[in-house]
């Protein structure tokens, strides 16, 4: 498994003018905090699942500067597909076992000037496999009387990827920047538009991924040869966000809605809706019903199978001239649906509680790949926060 520090946007939905705030169980001015999580996510059929546990301390330093440091342990075991198409007269694709264990760190020091608050993060991920620097530097300029916000920031991560077929390991680099604008509306709403872009350089490829194809080794005699999973050395992206907050207090609740459209050299496009409602439910319960909705097309480079394709792959270490080809699911036309629960409990102006349920349905939608390669999961979330 792998994984990457990435660009922290972290919301930056301005709040919506002070009632927002009264609708969130937590003081205006925290000077510190702590906070503990626990979630479980089981995909069905005895495939991947991940036990993260994850705590947070925040810290106000006098009343211009705030201390943000969070550590996070993942457990990951189970079964996931490797490539290879089901078996003839089978529909259930072949799958790999794995497990590891993933420890990461982060922490932000922002402090807030005159019209503009700079936040410098640093962070740190590590698996037997991969490792990961990174650091970021955001700002915040408020203009408009602190009704409107311009977002600049750039991101930065170094990684390191233990491939078996190569010595030293290999490396890869990623840089983002994002350039957002939050603008109040009014005393109930606010809209946020983000423009960020990626470039990726480096190993792309996953290791763990195969592709096959049927090979004629005698006349009218075939067999099938697997062969490692080739991507290019680059990918950029593109991605457009544009949200928009909402309050109703005369019942209590709030509305939170987004679109993001994605767009990547692999010639993937990509669109994300979300929706978000906040209820409260007297003066201690807020209950956060939410949906989120996903839909991508095929990288030009993912095939089920190479089987009745021109390519003739390569055995040994995937060029990196070409040619390129993967069947990682991950990267085929997909759709994904997820509907979920929350419920937050203040049970004290100094501590809150808080359990969430979400069910994930990704399916496949290029009427080639089967429906036993995409996953089906449901997640489980507890936490705890204490505010002094």
């Amino acid at each position: 498994m792998t994984s990457s520090t990435r660009l922290k946007s972290r919301g930056l939905s301005a709040l919506l003018a002070g009632w927002l705030l009264l609708l969130s169980p937590r003081t205006a001015r925290a000077e510190g905090s702590v906070s503990y999580k626990y979630e479980d996510y089981q995909e069905g059929g005895g495939r991947i699942e991940v036990k993260t546990q994850n705590a947070l301390i925040e810290q106000d330093i006098g009343t211009a500067t705030h201390l943000r440091v969070q550590g996070v342990i993942d457990a990951i075991a189970g079964a996931t597909p490797n490539g290879q198409p089901a078996p003839a007269g089978s529909d259930q694709v072949v799958l790999t076992q794995l497990h590891d264990r993933r420890t990461a760190w982060n922490a932000d020091l922002s402090h807030q000037f005159s019209v503009t608050k700079i936040d410098i993060g640093v962070a740190d991920s590590r698996e037997s496999d991969y490792t990961s620097t990174g650091w970021s530097i955001n700002t915040f300029t408020d203009f408009n009387q602190k009704n409107t916000t311009l977002l600049a920031g750039i991101a930065t991560t170094d990684d390191k990827v233990k491939v078996f077929y190569q010595t030293p390991w290999a490396s890869k680099r990623t840089n983002d920047a994002i350039v957002g604008v939050t603008q109040l509306l009014d005393s109930r709403t606010s809209l946020t538009v983000n423009l960020s872009w990626g470039r990726s350089t480096g190993y792309l490829s996953d290791q763990y991924k195969l592709v096959q194809k049927n090979v004629e080794v005698a006349p009218g005699v075939f067999l099938p040869f697997t062969y490692g999973d080739n991507r290019p050395d680059h990918r950029d992206r593109l991605t457009v966000f544009v949200g928009l907050n909402h309050a109703f207090p005369e019942v209590g609740g709030a509305v939170e809605a987004g679109y993001r459209f994605y767009h990547d050299s692999y010639g993937t496009d990509a669109h994300t809706l979300e929706l978000k409602w906040l209820q409260r439910l007297g003066k201690q319960f807020i209950l956060q019903p939410e949906l989120r909705f996903y839909d991508q097309n095929a990288a030009k480079f993912y095939y089920y199978q190479l089987d009745k394709t021109s390519i003739v792959p390569v055995a040994g270490p995937p060029p990196t001239q070409g040619p390129f080809y993967s069947s990682d699911y991950r990267l085929s036309a997909l759709r994904s649906y997820t509907y979920g629960l929350k419920l937050i409990w203040a049970a004290s102006p100094h501590f809150q509680i808080d359990a969430a349920y979400e069910n994930y349905d990704m399916r496949g939608n290029d009427g080639v790949t089967p429906r036993s390669a995409y996953p089906h999961a449901s997640i489980w979330t507890v936490g705890a926060k204490f505010i002094w």
